[in-house]
This record gives structure tokens, sequence and C-alpha cells, in this order.
């Protein structure tokens, strides 16, 4: 066995599981990213090395969750959709926890692709809807701090709109009525005070997004031919991890 192997549970089984094999919104976006890294985490369990977590990031979502829900109670809109012409409130559905995982059950919303036998599965920020038409809109909420006006044309955003793309593609299957657009809330943490005080003063902010989930199938179709396959694919040119792999094990052939 190889000397590096981790993990024993949650790989892919080529031989024929008739039990759906799970796959995240992060576990696409890394096939997207690189396929290699992906079939390696997957079917070998040789997963890229974790990164810290985000407390505050998480603190901060959970601080918008909390006041959207009092709202939601009430079926009452925020100021911050009245300030952006949003015409919605917060969607009070009764799975709402196991779709944002409050019990961290890595649970989330998910759907089998029946072609496929994948369980995608995602874990929202919020969904607000129209009450009118019973049009849902997916909200993801970004904490960042930056004195640079916000925008989704930076390279690292890119993987935001395929993450809300996703989610659109999830609750359609899942039967809902899913508007094109969906919503980035952000949550900029100022810099510019002349003293901390022990605390963090945010400006929050919305931006809109018209999603097109049409690649998400196609995808879901590929990622299955990876897991099917009996080759390793190719390194990624652009994946450093890739590159770190393929650096120590040169290293270990000298020494």
């Amino acid at each position: 066995m190889n000397k590096y192997y981790k993990k024993q549970k949650g790989l892919y089984d080529s031989l024929g599981s008739e039990e759906p094999f799970r796959i995240s919104r992060s576990a696409i976006d890394l096939f997207l990213e690189c396929p290699r890294c992906f079939y390696l985490d997957k079917k070998l369990g040789l997963d890229r090395p974790s990164m810290p977590g985000w407390p505050l990031n998480s603190a901060v979502d959970q601080l918008l969750k909390n006041e959207f829900d009092i709202l939601r109670k009430n079926g009452e809109s925020h100021e911050l959709m009245q300030k952006y012409g949003i015409d919605a409130v917060p969607f009070n559905h009764p799975d709402l926890p196991v779709w944002r995982d409050d019990t961290y059950q890595h649970t989330g919303a998910c759907v089998i692709h029946k072609k496929t036998n994948l369980k995608i599965c995602g874990i929202i920020d919020d969904i607000w809807i129209n009450e009118k038409d019973k049009e849902i809109f997916i909200v993801d909420y970004k904490a960042t701090s930056t004195g640079q006006k916000i925008s989704l044309e930076d390279e690292y955003k890119q993987s935001y709109k395929k993450q809300i793309e996703v989610y659109q593609w999830i609750f359609r299957k899942m039967g809902f009525k899913v508007s094109k657009i969906g919503y980035f809330l952000f949550a900029n943490a100022g810099r510019n005070r002349p003293k901390f005080d022990g605390k963090l003063e945010f400006e929050v902010s919305i931006i809109p997004y018209e999603g097109d989930d049409s690649w998400v199938e196609p995808a879901i179709f590929k990622i299955k031919e990876c897991l099917e396959s009996n080759r390793i694919p190719p390194r990624s040119e652009n994946c450093e991890y890739c590159a770190y792999r393929k650096l120590i094990n040169s290293e270990e052939l000298e020494n």
C-alpha cells in the first residue's frame, strides 16, 4: 500500500456500488481546477493538504444568518433588499437548516443524478423568495476586507460564480423555481478607523449575478468518466499541488 495513503472511507468504488456517490460542490470545483487532484482524492484517498479554517468568516456568516432569520420568521424584507430594489423576503422552509448545514452534519441540499448515480450536494448560505411568483434566489455571503471597489471580475472570484451556479442547478433539480439571478452579499471590514477599540465595522453590499448552469451536467458526466477510469489523469500545468508532488517525488528518487 502506498505510504501516503490516507482515507479509507468515502472513496469511489469502480466495481459498481449501488449506493450513490456523494460529490460536493467543492469537489466539482476541485475537478474543474485539477482532474488529477480530484482523482487522487476520490479514488486513492490522497487528498490535498488541508487549509486552516476561517473563523472570522464563519462568524460573519453566522451573524448574517441570525439577522436574516429574525426577518424570516415574520416574513419581512431586509433593509438591504429594499435599498437594492430586490422584491423578496428570506425564504422560510423547514429544510433550510439542512441545506445550510446548521448542525454541521455535512449534509446540505442534495440531488441524485440518476444517469451517473452521483449524489450532487451543496451547502448554501441563504435563499430569498419572491412571494408573488414563488421564485427563489440563491444567496451567498462573503466576508472580505478591501479598500477597492468590490466586483466579481477578479480571477479568483470566478469560482464564486461556479459555486452559485451549482446551487442553482441543484435546487432546480429539486423542483424549485429558481431565478437566474443570484446574489452575493459582501461584508467588507473597514481599515480606515483611527482606533481598533476591539471591534470591526463592516460595510455590507449586494452584487447580483446572472448564473448559467448549463455547464454543470456535462461536468458531472466528465466527473463520472474520471472516476471510472483506471488511469490517473495527467498533471495540470497550473496546479501548484501537482508541481509540489512532482518535486517531492524527484527529491525522494535522488535520495
